[in-house]
């Protein structure tokens, strides 16, 4: 049973609604945009300039922390005051960790409450044992009666509730029976929905929240075929916790959360970014204006993908050599092209790629526009890389063989086919072959059908295959790449695949960086995640080094190729211990330059040894003005002094041998 309708249009999940105080979610209401505050919830006058200023940019969902009884007491008087300052339409959701008398008292005062199935009334010490059947029951009829009275309560007062399934805090009982898995998560939260359902309670949303967003992707999407397989519809609350901030983090959150909104999957989402959260916002809104414009009502009739879409394989391509020093095939990372204006400017973008200092973001393909054949004749080999050219149909085969022995080896050709072009696909196969270049073929999938036969028996030797625009019978481009992936495995081809980031690919195109940002992140990063793309390039920007930084930095997010440090940072809330965003700042300052390390800043211990399980090393908030720091999920250093904090990581990260000195300015 599939996850969505079509994995090629946007076609909307169908969910019932459920009202969090006057606010509808799912249903036929558009995708929500929520976020929440970061200041201490018992600074009542705090919190409450915190929720008026979201809601005047937007946000129709805000959420505070309630991390134990006196807080939650204090949500009555933050509701009141909000209220009061003409807010009364906005909802007010309390966050609740470990605690169940702090939500039995927030449910009295706010509309919505959230739980953590992970640790509320469960544990999580990372404790290892077997549990018998037995035993496992006697767990589930425990967590029963704990949650059972703030189901009947909400019921009572007509609040909603948010089962909250967060990666970093699975509890003992689902790691030792599931693992630290995707199933776990889903697990998790389906046993929290069995208990409200039943009381016949069905004013629930649910979320699968990770810091990664290949494992959040596979939990929504396992999470909605299992409660499609038991006729559940409840809506979906989209996010990637601990994403960071600046670009990475807006990089990281449109991957999870934009590809599952293509699916059609999401009602309301929020974008956690260690910022103000009101800049949590117009991100937020952008991806969701991006996503509503593309839901259909029905999918048009085309077969579903071959691509297991709950656990992540790469698909291998054939071993293709570009130029002198780059190739692409299994076990190669995607490949780094960049566009540059003209030929006349080669030169040009050569001296900025230089002085860039680009050392671990290299440009390893340059992507030509060719209007005449003699352009050609101005080409050089490319330092550590190969030239692309995107060949004008205007330009015949004869011109090209007038013209080839100025081309380097390896050089890739790139140019659309149509269902008619059958003869000219041979020749120019026949040519890349004999002359030791490489054809990049543009083939629509409408047009795939007809070539399919002679693509066959051409093979795959020197071929490479892409789109520029979305595909007229597909509602994205992610769509259209799942598609032409699927031809390609209908025809047992292995050729590589070329994802590019055109202006056609967009759906409502913008001249905005933030736009383009977006559009980068949700097309690439989503079929990066889907285990597709071996070449990458972002030709929405046109300033090359931006260009070529946004590639790496989308690479990054959507885990296939590490060039920088990556940091798993929490955004800040009412429970963090110290200043978030510049102790980010300032320890990526310190330790941005290391390749391949996975740094975690949690501002508290809720899901900070949890979500740094896959991190190399974490930074938590232990105490006030105390920090603790981990190896991997043990901590080894307890209560420092902040103010030693940063350089007794960098110590521990020296000490087992991570760090390289940075290159000097």
């Amino acid at each position: 049973m599939s996850y969505c309708a079509s994995r090629f249009h946007t076609v909307r999940r169908p969910t019932h609604e459920v009202l969090v105080g006057a606010v509808g979610v799912g249903g036929e209401n558009p995708v929500r945009i929520q976020s929440m505050t970061t200041s201490d919830t018992q600074d009542i006058a705090a919190t409450v300039r915190q929720c008026i200023a979201l809601a005047e940019v937007g946000c129709e969902i805000v959420r505070i922390t309630a991390p134990n009884v006196t807080a939650a007491k204090c949500l009555k008087p933050i509701r009141e005051k909000f209220s009061a300052a003409g807010f009364s339409a906005i909802p007010l959701v309390a966050d609740i960790h470990f605690l169940p008398s702090a939500a039995m008292e927030a449910v009295e005062h706010v509309e919505k409450i959230r739980v953590n199935p992970g640790n509320y009334a469960d544990k999580k010490k990372f404790a290892v044992m077997e549990y018998s059947d037995a035993e496992y029951e006697r767990e589930l009829q425990r967590l029963h009666d704990s949650f059972s009275p703030l189901v009947k309560r909400a019921g009572a007062l007509g609040r909603s509730l948010r089962v909250g399934t967060n990666h970093g805090s699975l509890s003992d009982r689902i790691m030792n029976r599931y693992g630290d898995t995707p199933l776990g998560m889903v697990e998790s939260a389906l046993e929290f929905l069995r208990i409200a359902e039943s009381h016949g309670f069905k004013q629930t949303i649910l979320s699968m929240k990770a810091s990664n967003p290949k494992v959040m992707i596979q939990a929504y999407r396992l999470l909605v075929q299992r409660m499609t397989a038991e006729d559940m519809h409840y809506p979906l609350h989209l996010g990637v916790t601990e994403a960071g901030d600046g670009e990475d983090g807006r990089i990281k959150s449109a991957i999870g959360i934009g590809s599952l909104l293509c699916d059609g999957l999401g009602d309301t989402i929020r974008v956690s970014l260690t910022e103000d959260s009101v800049y949590e916002i117009p991100v937020a809104r952008a991806i969701a204006d991006k996503t509503m414009t593309l839901w259909q009502n029905e999918s048009k009739a085309v077969a579903p993908d071959s691509i297991d879409p709950y656990h992540f394989n790469r698909r291998e391509p054939n071993l293709i050599t570009l130029g002198d020093k780059v190739s692409i095939g299994p076990e190669k990372p995607p490949t780094v092209v960049v566009r540059v204006a003209s030929v006349d400017s080669l030169q040009n973008a050569q001296a900025q790629f230089s002085a860039a200092r680009i050392t671990d973001t290299p440009v390893e393909g340059i992507l030509l526009p060719i209007n005449k054949a003699s352009e050609m004749e101005q080409l050089f080999t490319i330092a550590d890389g190969y030239l692309v050219l995107d060949l004008a149909p205007t330009i015949t085969l004869e011109e090209l063989r007038a013209h080839h022995k100025t081309l380097p080896s390896g050089t890739v050709l790139l140019r659309s086919f149509k269902a008619d072009e059958s003869d000219i696909l041979t020749s120019y196969a026949q040519y890349v072959r004999q002359n030791d270049l490489r054809l990049a073929l543009e083939i629509q999938p409408a047009d795939f059908f007809a070539l399919a036969e002679k693509l066959q028996e051409l093979g795959d030797q020197n071929l490479i295959f892409t789109l520029s625009a979305t595909p007229p019978d597909f509602g994205h481009a992610l769509g259209g790449y799942r598609q032409l992936t699927e031809l390609l495995h209908q025809i047992n081809s292995r050729a590589p695949l070329w994802i590019r980031n055109t202006a056609g690919t967009a759906a409502q195109p913008k001249p905005d960086f933030l736009s383009r940002l977006l559009e980068a992140a949700i097309l690439t990063g989503g079929l990066l995640c889907d285990g597709l793309g071996d070449m990458v390039s972002i030709e929405t920007e046109t300033d090359p080094i931006r260009a070529l930084k946004l590639s790496y930095n989308v690479l990054q997010g959507g885990g296939a190729r590490s060039s920088k440090t990556e940091f798993v940072a929490c955004p800040s809330c009412g429970r963090t211990l110290f200043d978030l965003q510049t102790t980010t700042q300032r320890i990526r300052e310190k330790t941005g330059h290391l390749k391949g390390v996975k740094l975690a800043i949690m501002g508290c211990i809720v899901n900070g040894p949890g979500e740094m399980a896959d991190a190399d090393f974490g930074y938590v908030g232990g105490a006030p003005g105390k920090i603790n720091l981990y190896v991997g999920k043990s901590c080894v250093q307890y209560n420092i002094p902040q103010i030693e904090a940063d350089d007794r990581l960098i110590a521990l990260i020296k000490e087992h041998h991570k760090w390289v000195d940075p290159l000097p300015v």
